[in-house]
């Protein structure tokens, strides 16, 4: 027998026995870090890995996969994991994106980081305008009752807000910018935590009973005007803060509370 027959007859066993191999395979060594986005959704919204499993298999996953329930809960916890060891990465987004441990795709990155800071809109308009402290942290669990939102999702929110608030408070320039060059958000989540920000500065008393029918996007808006007409930034480019109101304006502005006290003069500048 020739070297080259010889040669062909070895390989051909090494092939063999590594289909044989293959067939016995389960378990499949990657470097890409895998997100499943239904599951994400589930630990941001708050459940436990048991209430995560009892939900997707309500959703009928082992009808499509084949899968039992041992093989869902280990694959709950799995990603479970993988996402209590990305939140730390997740407060500051920045150092998700430069990061080399979790091989995660650019527009996965942004999934992950625009999902974990959207908010309930229940939740965000009963802390709007309060001070983000310790004192209405304690509130949360009132709120969770009252909303609907779970517990550990009114807290990672409340966080965030806060989170965003301490970085960008002090901050010279455009107030989304700075959130967005910070946190990486969308335009538009950008803009919604610039009204955030704004409120919780200001101090607006936006629980009034008379206010309740205005929702967060009402209150979004006004903040925008007034980020863009009424702060020093919006009157002195020098000053360049879109956080702090023109004082000198609010004062001119009590000269008008006679027209609101004097029904006479209301009705007549109405007219």
């Amino acid at each position: 027998m020739s070297l080259r027959c010889a040669a062909l007859l070895i390989q051909t066993f090494l092939f063999t026995e590594v289909l044989a191999m293959a067939n016995e395979l389960d378990v499949f060594v990657g470097n890409t870090t895998l997100i499943d986005e239904d599951v994400y959704q589930l630990w941001l919204d708050g459940y436990s890995v048991s209430d995560a499993v009892n939900i997707r298999l309500k959703s009928g996953i082992l009808d499509q996969t084949g899968a039992g329930p041992d093989v869902l809960e280990s694959d709950t916890m799995d990603h479970y994991r993988t996402f209590q060891m990305l939140e730390r990465l997740l407060h500051y987004p920045p150092k998700l994106v430069q990061q080399l441990l979790f091989q995660i795709p650019p527009y996965k990155q942004s999934m992950l980081i625009e999902r974990y800071y959207a908010f309930d809109e229940a939740f965000v308009r009963e802390v709007l305008g309060k001070k983000l402290s310790k004192g209405t942290k304690k509130d949360l669990d009132d709120i969770s009752a009252k909303t609907g939102v779970t517990l550990k999702s009114c807290r990672r929110q409340f966080d965030n807000f806060k989170r965003v608030f301490k970085v960008v408070e002090e901050m010279r320039g455009a107030l989304v910018e700075n959130i967005q060059q910070n946190f990486l958000l969308s335009d538009k989540l950008a803009r919604d935590y610039a009204a955030i920000v704004f409120f919780a500065n200001s101090r607006f008393e936006t629980g009034k009973r008379k206010l309740q029918y205005l929702t967060f996007e009402d209150f979004a808006t006004c903040a925008e005007h007034l980020i863009q007409n009424w702060t020093l930034g919006a009157v002195d480019v020098a000053e360049d803060m879109d956080m702090d109101l023109d004082k000198e304006f609010l004062q001119d502005l009590k000269e008008l509370k006679i027209l609101i006290t004097d029904k006479d003069l209301l009705d007549q500048h109405k007219r």
